[in-house]
């Protein structure tokens, strides 16, 4: 796959460093998951990772040109509900084996990873660059204030667990995490109507300066048809390479010395993450802090109040229903983030400094859930009596 470059693209620009670069994975992945006298769970667990970087960002691409054709309301929900496809593809492959751990990791891992190494190294470049930039208040603490109720949302049933000890029971906790789902959901469409319709004139600066950079840089649109097309096929190609990579993640795991905990929450979130984050980072180094922080959090955002709910919902369908109850490790890294957060945004400014202290937490985290042993996740799961 490759866009169609415009006349004033200078020769040998595919010759610049890109994560398509990446796509030469996808072939090698479907040749080792096929081909027995070349099948490794190891290698293929690795390439496979690998192979889902440019497919989200392709997934991510065709969703934005789509909006483009369909107009600005559609358009931004089309964004806002497509922005963790890539994801929320792998999450259900994982829900459909079973692997509930790895499910509830990589919620975690995602909405710590946005708000820690994606913001903060929006914050560290682009604070490099300049030496103060300043974003929208009011919009980053409505982000922050969603972010502590989906929070609030991971922490009941935690405590419903540890409180309700003598009459707990996995079905009292399932019904508990449904309604909590439920409530989650009809936040997320509050959002939605927040930002995109009763106070969009906070937003809206947002999609006029990534449209202004877009032409700046030459930027083509695709056709509708183009754009469902690449995002119907790039779709199926993150389902088949999400498949290998969660038939992959138990024994790669022990062979690499990983627990499930620490694939879901850093290894997954990161994969799934990678091209939207590498556009936070691009934002921030042209000094657009606001389109760079709504990269970020926004993403947080759909994962807590719209993917996690919408997991919980897909588990049923798969028979095997997951819950929302966390370890005690995740709960308290995805308070930690959004606190940090909520601290560096409130007086609407950045520098490098505070992208730094950011990264150093997730750094800090990223030791925890390394050296956390797989027993304290099955522990408490319910999944796992």
């Amino acid at each position: 796959m490759a866009e169609i470059q415009s006349a004033s693209t200078p020769p040998y620009s595919f010759l610049r460093p890109s994560l398509d670069w990446l796509l030469i994975f996808v072939p090698i992945s479907i040749i080792l998951r096929y081909v027995p006298a070349l099948h490794n769970d190891t290698a293929l667990f690795i390439t496979s990772c690998l192979a889902i970087v440019p497919l989200a960002g392709w997934l991510g691409r065709a969703t934005e040109h789509l909006a483009e054709q369909v107009g600005e309301g559609i358009g931004g929900l089309l964004n806002a509900t497509f922005g963790n496809a890539a994801e929320l593809i792998i999450a259900l492959m994982a829900l459909s084996k079973g692997l509930t751990a790895v499910v509830k990791a990589s919620i975690t891992g995602s909405i710590i990873g946005n708000i820690l190494l994606v913001l903060g190294l929006s914050f560290l470049m682009g604070g490099l660059k300049y030496s103060e930039q300043t974003f929208n208040r009011t919009a980053a603490r409505s982000s922050v204030t969603s972010l502590m109720l989906a929070a609030i949302g991971l922490i009941v049933p935690t405590v419903f667990h540890q409180v309700a000890k003598p009459q707990w029971t996995p079905a009292a906790e399932q019904r508990l995490s449904l309604a909590i789902a439920v409530i989650l959901l009809v936040i997320y469409c509050f959002s939605l109507l927040f930002s995109l319709k009763t106070h969009k004139e906070l937003f809206i600066g947002d999609v006029n300066m990534g449209c202004a950079e877009a032409e700046d840089e030459g930027h083509v649109s695709w056709s509708r048809g183009k754009s469902i097309g690449v995002l119907v096929v790039t779709t199926l190609f993150v389902a088949l390479i999400s498949e290998f990579l969660v038939s992959t993640v138990e024994v790669a795991g022990k062979t690499l010395g990983l627990t499930e905990v620490f694939v879901g929450v850093i290894v997954v979130a990161i994969i799934g993450n990678a091209a939207e984050h590498s556009s936070a980072v691009l934002m921030a180094l042209r000094n657009k802090t606001d389109l760079s922080l709504g990269i970020a959090i926004g993403s947080s955002l759909q994962i807590a109040l719209f993917v996690a709910p919408l997991l919980v919902f897909a588990s049923y369908f798969f028979g095997k229903p997951m819950d929302l109850e966390f370890t005690i490790p995740e709960i308290v890294s995805v308070v930690v983030a959004i606190a940090v957060m909520a601290q560096i945004s409130g007086d609407g400014e950045s520098n490098w400094l505070e992208g730094a202290q950011l990264i150093s937490v997730y750094a800090i985290l990223g030791v925890l859930f390394y050296f956390l042993p797989e027993i304290q996740h099955t522990t408490l799961s319910p999944s796992h009596p």
